[in-house]
């Protein structure tokens, strides 16, 4: 047999990878719940949020269901295997880590270097986001233009590609079934009030404001995904 390349795998999808096989040889049956993401995360020896990362890849896959309120079972795998997660999928947790880093920085740079023209697209941004939440659609859209507008008065290409990888994940399967179960009016409505801060900063060109009040939103944003399960969750139909 010709010797392969090696890939490297995602934290949360080795941890995925050990649940399928329990799973698969019988340790965790169908029907039966599995430890709670604290407990996994300690005899794992990994951080609660890769195990969540991990939970949500089996759910997608078809392996598990989370049962809010109750906790996480194994499913009986008789129907057709749904399709895997990609191997190149970001984990939702460590995206929003990475741009907490990344964006907290672009923050202080476009304080320093913003123009008119962006404060008014970061203004006619955040509007949009308002219109959607009070007609009570996610708000993605101006979410989107509004961090890749930041990232554009930087004027650096590379960071504008960066942050667009960003959004190029939050569409991913994984993000989206974490929406399904976190996003809610209250929470963009404390989303938008972030973003608002963001903005003063930077019509103030205060930079270290700027990137304190993005570092914030990621945090709040982590903080919101990586909450205890809601008492009710979208159907599991739901993509």
């Amino acid at each position: 047999m010709p010797i392969q390349a090696v890939e490297a795998q995602r934290l949360y999808q080795q941890i995925a990878q050990q649940l399928r096989q329990l799973i698969a040889s019988g340790e965790f049956p169908p029907g039966s719940r599995l430890p709670a993401e604290r407990e996994l995360a300690s005899q794992l020896g990994v951080s609660r949020p890769s195990v969540r990362e991990a939970l949500i890849a089996l759910e997608v896959e078809g392996w598990v269901e989370v049962r809010t309120g109750s906790g996480v079972y194994v499913l009986t795998r008789t129907a057709p295997e749904r399709q895997a997660v990609a191997a190149t999928e970001w984990g939702p947790l460590e995206v929003i880590r990475a741009r907490r880093l990344v964006e907290g920085e672009i923050a202080a740079l476009a304080a320093q270097a913003v123009q008119a023209e962006h404060l008014q697209n970061l203004q006619q941004a955040l509007q949009a986001m308002e219109q959607d939440a009070a007609a009570g659609r996610a708000p993605l859209e101006g979410d989107r233009a509004f961090h890749l507008t930041l990232a554009a008065a930087c004027g650096n290409a590379v960071l504008s590609d960066t942050v667009t990888q960003f959004w190029d994940a939050r569409k991913g399967p994984l993000f989206e079934r974490l929406g399904d179960y976190f996003e809610t009016p209250e929470s963009w409505r404390c989303a938008i009030e972030e973003h608002r801060r963001i903005l003063s900063a930077l019509q103030r060109g205060d930079a270290e404001a700027a990137r304190q009040a993005m570092q914030h939103h990621m945090d709040q944003s982590h903080e919101r995904f990586n909450a205890s399960w809601p008492k009710t969750a979208a159907p599991q139909g739901t993509p």
